[in-house]
């Protein structure tokens, strides 16, 4: 007696009032919950993890998408309102974990991974076809915004102290000065915030560099952020 036999008999039987397995139900769980991990693995796993080396939230992503991907199927057997579907959205959204503060990229792969579980979780009325182009489109559109056809230059906030030279008539040497002691091919900077007290001021730098991947720890500004 093979595996799907076993499953046809066992459809004959409840416990508790509840069917001991539903063969055409459970065969769309498996179906669907593994495209959805192949898609939201090439996405997060690809496409942000190739750049950022963040495993944290690798282990983040894919297991967000996974409870949210089977709470969602599981749930639309119960007539799950779109509000609610929705609602998760907000939740993840306006959530952030209190260890740190997320940025703005890791937010956005988040949201992505939340939205493309619930399409695959709640879409079910949808033709296949559909369903495979929808998530080819976030496919699509990740490996542009990605590519380097939309590539953004990398950026550094420095707190500069020589004053004097903020003044646009010493913009060259003010140029010249970060590049030496930086080290890095800067193509521009911006001033921002001034301490005439201090003598101090923020400068964002923006440099060009071969190395492909994510510098998370240009966003960190303050020292209670760096854990190490």
């Amino acid at each position: 007696m093979n595996i799907l036999s076993i499953f046809s008999e066992l459809e004959n039987y409840s416990f508790f009032g509840v069917p001991i397995i539903n063969c055409d139900s459970f065969s769309e769980l498996v179906v669907r919950f593994i495209f959805n991990t192949i898609i939201s693995f090439i996405l997060v796993g690809y496409f942000y993890y190739k750049k950022s080396k963040r495993r944290d939230y690798l282990y983040t992503f894919m297991l967000i998408s996974t409870t949210v991907f089977l709470l969602i199927f599981l749930l639309g057997h119960e007539k799950l309102q779109m509000g609610l579907a929705l609602g998760l959205f907000a939740i993840f959204g306006i959530v952030r974990y209190r260890t740190e503060t997320v940025p703005i990229r890791e937010m956005t792969y988040l949201f992505m991974a939340i939205g493309i579980s619930v399409i695959n979780g709640l879409a079910t009325s949808v033709s296949h076809i559909e369903l495979v182009v929808t998530n080819l489109v976030f496919i699509l559109m990740t490996w542009i915004m990605e590519g380097h056809i939309m590539e953004t230059p990398n950026c550094k906030f420095i707190v500069y102290e020589k004053i004097n030279l903020i003044t646009p008539e010493h913009h060259d040497e003010m140029m010249a000065d970060l590049k030496a002691r930086t080290g890095l091919d800067i193509t521009k900077f911006e001033i921002g915030y001034i301490n005439f007290l201090k003598d101090t001021c923020f400068v964002k730098v923006y440099y060009k560099t071969n190395d492909k991947e994510v510098n998370t720890i240009d966003q960190i500004t303050k020292t209670k952020q760096f854990n190490g």
